[in-house]
């Protein structure tokens, strides 16, 4: 008779695979491809000139602080740097000037993410600090915004900015939001191409639908609650609850989501692994809080947008987000 062969357990890792940041970084950048070229189709090679400026320098960036730090530059790091810098520039406006590129991205890897340990230890989201940080200090050329294909005009007002005014009849139709023909930020004004790349990184199993369906469901409730208009009337600031584009404001709804940043933040940013909660409940509490911030700064906020700012603040809660949601092992106490 045979000896029973004992099992061995070794030491984890127990599950190996060869997927690692690299591969992750990878996808993400495949499926961002689609967005920046649409953007370049729509405002012109200038797109691709600051979207390169921005890659060289956050490459540049990251691996001159990871030296300097005495640690291997892997490609995981490369490729992360990457990502950030074509997310930074999706987030700027197709007028900025190239040197100011180069300022968000420097201070977007460096501050945020370096001052924090590096990659895998920031606590937000790198691109959206350097596009914090430019907003802050050159708020002229960020809201400068470009018309595509516009030849009577070289300027003009975001479909949010018209929202913020109740300036509806300048409003474009829906088909025109969704395909991105409209001013805004370079990477931010095709749903379309957004979703498809958002699509590729779900069948590639790299995002969940957690953060997004959170994120957006929640803006669609917000904006139909409040109507998406904040009208000041004889020098009182009123909200119209119910009220806006068609029955009971549900018309404002796709214009909030197909217009600014919602799609690109929900997709992109907020699902980021290392800013963003690790559980499924978790997951959707985060979603739910940026998409609260969002419809509170677009409508109550001076400001028309609110994606980046939402997020960057609900990047604050993840460490509480993960203390409240991680599951117990059986027979363990509640940390306190």
């Amino acid at each position: 008779m045979a000896e029973p062969k004992l099992l061995s357990v070794s030491s984890s890792p127990h599950v190996r695979t060869r997927e690692d940041v690299g591969h992750t970084m990878r996808d993400v950048i495949i499926a961002l491809v689609p967005a920046l070229v649409g953007s370049i189709i729509f405002f012109g090679t200038r797109v691709a000139m600051l979207t390169s400026i921005a890659c060289l320098t956050a490459l540049a960036t990251e691996i001159a602080l990871v030296l300097w730090r005495g640690r291997t530059v892997d490609r995981g790091a490369v490729k992360s740097a990457l990502v950030t810098g074509i997310l930074m520039t999706f987030c700027l406006s197709p007028l900025v000037p190239w040197w100011m590129v180069i300022i968000g991205a420097v201070v977007g890897i460096g501050l945020g993410k370096h001052a924090f340990g590096g990659l895998g230890h920031n606590v937000f989201n790198p691109a959206l600090v350097g596009r914090a940080f430019l907003m802050s200090a050159y708020m002229g050329p960020m809201t400068t915004w470009d018309i595509p294909r516009k030849v009577d005009a070289l300027t003009g007002a975001t479909p949010l900015a018209h929202m913020k005014a109740a300036a509806y009849d300048k409003l474009p139709d829906l088909w025109t939001l969704a395909i991105g023909k409209i001013g805004g930020c370079i990477g931010e004004t095709s749903a379309i191409l957004l979703l498809v790349g958002a699509a590729y990184l779900l069948i590639r199993k790299v995002i969940s639908w957690h953060v997004p369906a959170a994120y957006l469901g929640t803006l669609a409730l917000f904006v139909w609650i409040f109507g998406g208009t904040y009208k000041p009337e004889g020098g009182k600031a009123v909200v119209r609850f119910f009220d806006g584009i068609g029955p009971a404001g549900l018309g404002v709804i796709p214009i909030h989501l197909l217009a600014g940043g919602a799609i690109l933040g929900a997709c992109y940013m907020a699902t980021d692994y290392v800013t963003s909660p690790m559980t499924r409940t978790g997951m959707l509490i985060f979603g739910v809080g940026c998409g609260l911030l969002t419809g509170v700064i677009r409508i109550f906020g001076g400001y028309p947008e609110g994606a980046s700012y939402a997020i960057l603040l609900m990047n604050m809660t993840v460490p509480l987000i993960d203390r409240a949601t991680m599951p117990r092992l059986f027979g363990a106490k509640a940390l306190k």
